[in-house]
């Protein structure tokens, strides 16, 4: 009898085990995205507040600064246009420990520039890793919300927004007592600590649903979608909305500040409290988008945020009132903040990482036309009515989400 039962025990202990161990790997594996999402915004935010300073140490103009600040954004949209393949063909954890390092090393390149072109040249380099990094860490994300079988993309998303926040935060206590050098070579070595701690979690969990047998569920809507020829449509569809909600963080990141200072006659610390509004709002959003998600579904939530964004927008722009503005600028973080993850969700869930990496693209030349857009109109229109352009493109995004419904 004892011997009969014996691997009857074996199996079922086997049966109880593989999924908690399952379920285990992907707590692990969860933990260590989110810490590449946290240390991926930290390590932008860092290089961000120390732009005075090294522009200083460059001898570069505004002009010739522009041109440098452009290296970046090739880089990053270049790099993003082929991450997709290069996921598929080395996998989506390797490329992100790739990206990772490269962004660390690269960080300390700049300022070690000592003219524009030099400058231009290492922001190539870091616009590289950074783009890499950022295709390649939400195409692991989209498996892992695949996996969770959890609407947990926010999250992420989240983890980057703090990552920033903590980023300038550091940035503006060490910039008065170190050189940007010594300064940023600090923040290389820590993304380069995170990268070999949590890159090697990448590298040797699994990531197989515990619930999911041979997968072909998770492989059907793809299929599906492909066969009728509409998933780079709806692909195309979200990557617009990202584009949308990303031209708002660009123009409120480099205009907010200063609509609050020349418009409405605002301080050096009101003036900067307008992006900090709209940036801790977005990181709170996050927080709260996986509730939202499984609550109200992913349709409402982008449409409701369109429309948050765009009232929020619109108060930021026009009202005369210091507080009415910051509160603008506080739900104009609110309304955009989910939107972005949820591009990345649905875009990797339908086109794996050549989705996510033309919706990242979109969204990204959003942010980087949001910007100069608003500096032509604000020459022509003033920047308060340049400002309602990102109202109008927040309703376009709650559009084209009701339209992208599926």
């Amino acid at each position: 009898m004892r011997i009969a039962s014996y691997p009857y025990f074996v199996q079922l202990l086997n049966k109880i085990q593989r999924p908690d161990a399952a379920r285990h790997d992907l707590a692990i594996l969860r933990g260590a995205t989110t810490a590449f999402f946290a240390i991926d915004g930290f390590i932008f935010a860092s290089w961000a507040v120390r732009i005075p300073a090294i522009k200083e140490q460059a001898a570069a103009s505004p002009a010739a600064l522009g041109l440098a600040l452009l290296g970046a954004s090739a880089g990053a949209v270049a790099t993003m246009t082929i991450s997709g393949a290069l996921c598929r063909r080395f996998g989506s954890g390797r490329m992100t420990v790739a990206g990772a390092t490269l962004l660390s090393l690269a960080l300390v390149l700049p300022p070690l520039a000592r003219s524009a072109p030099a400058l231009g040249l290492a922001l190539v380099v870091f616009g590289i890793g950074y783009g890499c990094l950022n295709v390649a860490m939400n195409s692991v994300a989209v498996d892992l919300v695949a996996a969770l079988r959890r609407p947990v993309m926010p999250s992420f998303h989240a983890a980057w927004s703090f990552g920033g926040l903590a980023g300038a935060g550091l940035g503006g206590v060490l910039a008065p007592h170190l050189t940007p050098l010594r300064h940023l070579a600090l923040v290389a070595l820590l993304g380069l600590a995170v990268t070999v701690v949590c890159g090697r979690v990448l590298l040797t969990r699994s990531m197989a649903d515990p619930a999911a047998g041979d997968g072909s569920g998770q492989e059907a809507p793809a299929a599906l979608f492909a066969a009728r020829g509409h998933v780079w449509r709806v692909v195309l569809l979200f990557g617009l909305i990202a584009a949308c909600s990303t031209y708002g963080e660009g123009a409120i990141g480099d205009w907010g500040a200063l609509h609050l200072r020349q418009d409405l006659g605002a301080g050096p610390g009101l003036a900067a409290a307008g992006y900090a509004a709209f940036a801790l709002a977005e990181a709170c959003g996050r927080l709260a988008g996986s509730a939202l998600f499984e609550r109200l579904g992913q349709t409402r939530v982008l449409v409701l945020g369109g429309l948050t964004a765009c009232a929020g927008m619109l108060a930021a722009a026009l009202a005369p009132v210091i507080a009415v503005t910051l509160i603008g600028f506080a739900l104009t973080g609110l309304g955009v903040a989910n939107m972005f993850p949820a591009v990345m969700t649905r875009a990797g869930t339908l086109a794996g990482p050549n989705g996510v990496a033309l919706a990242s693209t979109l969204g990204y030349g959003g942010f980087l036309l949001g910007p100069p857009a608003i500096g032509f109109l604000a020459g022509s229109v003033g920047l308060g009515a340049g400002l309602t352009t990102v109202s109008a493109l927040a309703l376009a995004a709650a559009a084209l989400a009701w339209f992208a419904r599926s």
